[in-house]
């Protein structure tokens, strides 16, 4: 378990798509506690997103389907974990797969907005502080 006292985004560069962009943009600011830093059209249909070094671009996608089960969209890094699960339930966000420690060395969880892009979130284990 993390004995971290804050969390950091350390890094993500991802391009999220979204079919309804105002209801994406609530859920990243609402849910995940991102900030809108910039938004393109007029309306809007494109937004950069931030939080820490953690920065997402959601773009309006009106083609065919993209989720792919099982498949992420976005992997985050972050050190304060289990703070910042606690953070997203407390915010309604769902979490789609709880955490767990992976083969690779990472700890890590996922959340799915609302249009089906599976982000998750990591924290590499050697940097964990064990109590």
């Amino acid at each position: 378990m993390s004995t971290a006292t804050e969390i950091d985004f350390e890094r993500a560069t991802p391009v999220l798509k979204s079919a309804d962009y105002p209801r994406s943009r609530a859920f990243y600011v609402d849910r995940l506690g991102y900030a809108v830093i910039e938004e393109g059209g007029d309306p809007p249909r494109f937004g950069i997103f931030e939080r820490g070094r953690s920065v997402l671009f959601v773009d309006a996608w009106h083609g065919p389907p993209k989720p792919v089960p099982g498949v992420w969209d976005a992997y985050v890094h972050v050190t304060g974990l289990d703070m910042l699960l606690e953070e997203f339930r407390d915010a309604g966000a769902a979490i789609t797969r709880p955490i767990e420690n992976t083969v690779y060395g990472m700890r890590e969880f996922e959340v799915t907005d609302p249009d089906g892009n599976v982000i998750c979130f990591g924290e590499d284990m050697d940097r964990i502080a064990e109590p």
